[in-house]
């Protein structure tokens, strides 16, 4: 199937500092390309694949499943772990709930954690009827484009498919379950004003990881695609300075 122009993964092959990162769900590696671009600038090896299904039509996204997504993060895990001994997961939204999959499958490969509204639940009330809903209906209106630059769009669906959400939901589950197990050191960057992901999800982040180095960090001038927002360069900004501080050998 033809991918959207502008949806391409990234990669770039640097020094032996790998970065993992990783888009959201309906999104594309677009939405996350400044922080992958910035990250190679500094000579450093990324990763950022686009996610099985994303890219393409929701439809097509709509038959994919959240082990299909954790394959392509964990291919790409695997491929920075060849040239590299020092990782960092980067993720926004249900790329946030990928990379903290990554840290609790791999607690000896990855050595950071850079979240940016990480999706662990959602508010929506519809989400409580949706293990049966989406046998019933394919998709509900787009969680897409939550930006308050103006100007500015993500490539992403303009509907959300309901198969797959509820794939995410199970998905959401396994990783808050083992929240516990992460004990990398955390930068969690949200807004408080997000329309897609609830401020509870920082907040469980925040009190079940067993991390002894969080920072946690507001973003009050963007919405929830906080890397095309308002606030993208002190993402970028802290971003490269929290993977430089927790790379540096001992």
């Amino acid at each position: 199937m033809d991918v959207l122009p502008g949806a391409e993964p990234f990669a770039h092959d640097g020094s032996d500092i790998g970065v993992l990162v990783c888009h959201g769900f309906t999104g594309t590696p677009q939405s996350m390309l400044p922080i992958a671009r910035r990250c190679a600038d500094a000579g450093y090896t990324v990763r950022l694949p686009r996610l099985p299904g994303h890219g393409t039509t929701w439809k097509e996204l709509n038959t994919k499943r959240w082990t299909d997504w954790w394959s392509e993060i964990d291919a790409a895990y695997d491929e920075l772990r060849q040239r590299c001994d020092r990782i960092v997961a980067v993720g926004l939204s249900m790329g946030g709930t990928l990379a903290t999959l990554a840290a609790q499958s791999h607690p000896h490969g990855i050595r950071g954690l850079v979240l940016i509204n990480p999706a662990y639940t959602m508010r929506d009330i519809r989400l409580k009827a949706l293990p049966a809903l989406q046998h019933v209906v394919p998709s509900i209106a787009s969680i897409a484009n939550d930006i308050k630059k103006p100007g500015v769009r993500e490539l992403a669906y303009e509907r959300t498919p309901l198969r797959a959400l509820q794939s995410q939901r199970q998905m959401w589950e396994k990783v808050t379950r083992d929240l516990p197990q992460v004990t990398q050191p955390v930068l969690l960057l949200h807004s408080p004003d997000d329309h897609v992901v609830p401020p509870e999800c920082s907040a469980l982040l925040l009190a079940r990881v067993s991390s002894s180095d969080k920072t946690e960090i507001l973003l009050t001038d963007s919405y929830h695609v906080a890397t095309l927002d308002n606030d993208a360069a002190l993402i970028e900004d802290e971003t490269m300075h929290f993977i430089q501080r927790v790379t540096e050998r001992p």
